[in-house]
């Protein structure tokens, strides 16, 4: 994704194409929140952060943690370090394909990145995610999926699209939009709840949808 982002125009650009955003991050930064609450310090880990979307809006509920963000772009995460600077994250930069950190974490955090790659190296960075969890630990993903049918990705696109309209996006804006969106690798999200349970993970499910919005999650035994 950093690839085919603009890093200086990404976050405007986030709020306009992301019809769901406040309940979309929220909702995945709540599961977190709630599920390290009576950890003292935990440790998160945010894969593909970007430029700290996701990890501002759980750092404001959690407060007190120990923050790694993971991505490939120097220029995303040069803007996370700055709005992240209270929170003194640690920045690895690397490709979701590549081994995770030799750290155990509590929780483990993604947005609207995992989809880039193939149906075979999500489900290798699910399980890779799963061993890094400590037990008790959360894997949140807030992510774009794809449509079970024709008929729902047109009727997803259509709403996408057409609130981002409304939200500012003009014609060249969606234009960028529908080029970045051919190299997406989308997955449904009923197949990846599968993949998480069949991994080990449990209680996973689908917790918020906005039409291919969705957040989804899973936890690791302890």
């Amino acid at each position: 994704m950093s690839k085919i982002w603009n890093a200086s125009e990404y976050d405007l650009s986030r709020r306009r194409l992301i019809p769901c955003y406040d309940s979309f991050y929220a909702s995945a930064a709540d599961l977190v929140a709630r599920t390290v609450r009576d950890i003292s310090s935990p440790a998160i880990l945010d894969i593909g952060a970007g430029t700290g979307l996701m990890s501002e809006f759980v750092m404001q509920r959690v407060g007190k943690a120990s923050l790694y963000l993971l991505d490939e772009s120097t220029d995303m995460t040069d803007k996370a370090k700055i709005r992240l600077e209270a929170y003194v994250p640690t920045v690895i930069i690397q490709s979701m394909t590549e081994p995770l950190p030799d750290i155990q974490f509590n929780a483990i955090v993604s947005s609207v990145a995992i989809h880039h790659l193939t149906h075979a190296d999500k489900r290798s960075l699910y399980e890779r995610i799963f061993k890094a969890l400590a037990p008790g630990g959360v894997f949140v993903n807030a992510e774009q999926i794809l449509g079970i049918s024709d008929w729902h990705e047109e009727l997803y696109e259509e709403m996408h699209l057409g609130v981002a309209r409304t939200l500012g996006s003009d014609d060249e804006e969606i234009r960028a939009a529908k080029e970045r969106m051919t190299y997406d690798r989308s997955a449904t999200l009923a197949e990846q709840i599968s993949w998480l349970r069949e991994i080990g993970f449990q209680n996973a499910d689908s917790f918020f949808q906005s039409f291919r919005f969705a957040v989804f999650a899973g936890w690791k035994g302890g």
